[in-house]
């Protein structure tokens, strides 16, 4: 097969996204049945809430990598009280792994329409690697589970944060950054950038 010289294919970006999704993975075996309506770090939400903002999330950026556009994007729909916890988890693996083999399958050079407004694919993918990994995190606390973030995606992260996330204009999606604590990790150090409060594991 003849590939384009202007191809080119995931690289970084990608695997982040990958080292995200496994995170995620690992942490959606701690949901239950009963933690559903246990708080979260997101300010007012429940785990059912958290898990079903997550998979419209993965919906959105499913449709920037496969259709090249984001349009503006629906009002939430309200928690559905008869999903099951299994459901719930099911259909966010389904959804990343669909995501994942979409990523997989984009050339990165592409731009992808946001209302009208031209960006990267692979700062998409970042956005991606940002909100898996995040809600991850916040879904491991709301479960008591508390898995810390991987260092090296929280690193990672931490490079592309200030650009995604800028310290003004953030809310209501992101509260104010707050005070990480002395000798924190790369994960701390997001999570209180994001707003966040740093609990001890």
């Amino acid at each position: 097969m003849t590939v384009p010289d202007a191809v080119r294919w995931p690289g970084r970006e990608h695997r982040r996204l990958s080292e995200a999704v496994e995170y995620a993975d690992v942490v959606l075996s701690a949901v239950s049945a009963r933690l559903l309506s246990s708080p979260t770090p997101c300010r007012a939400w429940n785990l059912r809430m958290l898990l079903e903002h997550g998979d419209d999330s993965l919906a959105v950026l499913l449709e920037g990598l496969t259709a090249q556009r984001i349009a503006e994007p629906p009002a939430a729909a309200p928690p559905d009280p008869a999903r099951s916890a299994a459901d719930l988890v099911g259909a966010f693996r389904r959804r990343a792994a669909e995501l994942l083999d979409a990523s997989a399958q984009a050339d990165s050079g592409c731009l992808v329409s946001v209302e009208g407004y031209p960006l990267p694919i692979d700062c998409l993918r970042t956005v991606g690697v940002l909100e898996i990994a995040v809600h991850a995190w916040d879904i491991s606390q709301a479960c008591g589970q508390r898995l810390p973030l991987p260092e090296d995606l929280a690193a990672y992260l931490l490079t592309q944060v200030g650009l995604l996330v800028p310290r003004l204009g953030r809310e209501p999606l992101f509260s104010a950054p707050v005070q990480a604590p002395a000798r924190s990790s790369s994960g701390e150090r997001l999570i209180a950038y994001l707003g966040r409060p740093v609990r001890p594991a």
